[in-house]
């Protein structure tokens, strides 16, 4: 049986791993196929503490495995597809292999979040998405809608207009919700425009 079994790669599951290890509880961690979760998307992360200049997602969730490891977090690259309490403590399926803990840390993270419109499953991928950086290069010189007008929305917007002739904010109140840096930046940015108080309907 594990002492420690962390669910999830992204920034809390490593904080977690490097504290765990730390304290020698061994921690087993289930990462998913890919680490990092949506900071792996992320061009340019400014608000992680150490690094005033600001530092890449990817790089960012590298250096976080490399000190569980070495700290001696030990890293599966799999899904958890299961999850239930036993007796002892709670066991964890991975496809058929079962493993057993006293303790399970659920750091899952989040998930872009769909309209739930009617057209929006037929044209995921083929121009709708929700990764700028994935695929913003296919649109260079479209225009471009991106919705919301929180802090997420505002930087997808921001990078796009490296690609697109023009980005519009199409957001369902009168301002936005983002941080004073975020919308700050979003209104110097002479590509982008703002559709206040409107909602996609299909």
């Amino acid at each position: 049986m594990e002492k420690l079994i962390i669910i999830g790669g992204g920034v809390s599951g490593w904080t977690a791993a490097i504290y765990a290890a730390r304290a020698n509880l061994e921690p087993l961690i289930f990462t998913g196929l890919e680490i990092g979760g949506q900071l792996m998307l992320t061009t340019e992360v400014e608000n992680f503490p150490g690094f005033p200049e600001g530092i890449k997602g990817p790089e960012l969730m590298q250096n976080l495995k490399k000190q569980a490891e070495k700290f001696g977090a030990r890293v599966v690259p799999k899904s958890v597809t299961g999850f239930k309490k036993i007796k002892e403590g709670y066991e964890v399926l991975v496809g058929k292999e079962k493993f057993s803990s006293k303790i399970v840390i659920i750091s899952t993270g989040a998930s872009a979040r769909w309209l739930g419109i009617p057209g929006e499953k037929k044209y995921q991928g083929r121009g709708l998405h929700t990764c700028a950086t994935c695929d913003g290069f296919f649109y260079k010189n479209k225009e471009i809608l991106v919705v919301g007008g929180g802090d997420s929305a505002c930087e997808e917007a921001n990078f796009l207009t490296k690609f697109a002739k023009k980005v519009t904010i199409v957001h369902r109140k009168d301002n936005l919700r983002a941080s004073k840096i975020m919308r700050e930046r979003v209104e110097k940015n002479p590509k982008i425009e703002f559709m206040w108080d409107s909602e996609i309907v299909e």
